[in-house]
């Protein structure tokens, strides 16, 4: 799949994700805005009620995006048989994709209204959802290869170019103008503060005053406007993968600690899921079959 073709399968799982939301909504939110004893008297209180034809089947198709979406991906993660069936990072993206509309389907089918052992497993399913978020956001600071395997320190230190002699075949700087941009790039670990979020917060606005110094240096010497994207782009991933192999232990650390808390509210939404199925196919709860 190229690069276009992926932002553009990318675009498309979102906004069908979005435009769920919006039309059930939409359709929806005169009665959902209801009190629960009022909600008889709505004319939609047929399809949309937990037990109602739209309702019953936001649940079950809800449930099985989220069913497909854990159990395909584990599976490609998993199993040596599936290892060489598409790539990782595509896995990873449509399992995103499955369990971010489940959630949405199975929230419209409550109603908004739960208690009891289903309010666990929605409760349950919130937290997986959010830090699925959160696991996201650390999974994409850990470099990794194009089929998605993560990388070592050592890979990820080999990945390092000089920047210093790219930069001199690229362009025609004096010295003084060249030793500026090249010790803007270099890693400056001792400045930071101990804690993570100031330290990354400190080294943020650092690179960015760094990307400030070089785009000036190059006006200076008056050089033409694609070199200049060349030499930034080129010093923008230098500062991304000295930010990366700064806190790629830590991140790695985190993921491990994340799949911790991820895990066993998966598997608390999972069961009783089956418990609350289970439960409605044996008092005749058939929906449209």
């Amino acid at each position: 799949m190229s690069k276009t073709a992926h932002i553009i399968y990318l675009i498309f799982l979102s906004l069908i994700v979005v435009s769920a939301f919006i039309a059930i909504t939409y359709i929806g939110f005169s009665y959902y805005n209801l009190g629960i004893e009022d909600r008889f008297f709505h004319p939609d209180h047929l399809k949309l009620k937990p037990s109602g034809v739209w309702g019953h089947g936001f649940g079950i198709i809800g449930s099985l995006l989220m069913i497909i979406g854990v159990s395909f991906y584990m599976a490609r993660k998993r199993f040596r048989a599936f290892t060489r069936v598409g790539v990782l990072k595509h896995w990873l993206e449509l399992h995103i994709f499955l369990c971010s509309l489940g959630p949405i389907l199975v929230l419209f089918h409550t109603s908004f209204k739960f208690g009891g052992l289903v309010a666990i497993s929605f409760w349950s399913m919130v937290a997986v959802f959010l830090s699925g978020i959160i696991g996201r956001f650390i999974y994409i600071q850990i470099p990794r290869t194009i089929e998605g395997r993560e990388l070592s320190l050592n890979e990820v230190r080999e990945m390092k170019s000089d920047i210093g002699d790219i930069i001199h075949k690229l362009v025609s700087l004096d010295d003084d103008s060249y030793n500026v941009i090249v010790d803007s790039t270099k890693r400056r670990v001792e400045r930071y503060h101990k804690n993570f979020f100031v330290r990354y917060l400190r080294k943020y606005r650092d690179d960015m005053k760094t990307l400030r110094n070089v785009k000036a240096v190059l006006k200076q010497n008056n050089i033409i406007k694609t070199q200049r994207k060349q030499v930034i782009d080129l010093v923008k991933s230098d500062i991304s993968l000295n930010r990366r192999i700064e806190s790629l232990v830590i991140m790695q650390n985190l993921f491990k600690y994340w799949h911790v808390a991820h895990l066993p509210f998966a598997l608390v939404m999972l069961i009783i899921m089956i418990i609350h199925v289970s439960v409605t196919i044996v008092f005749g709860y058939r929906w449209i079959f």
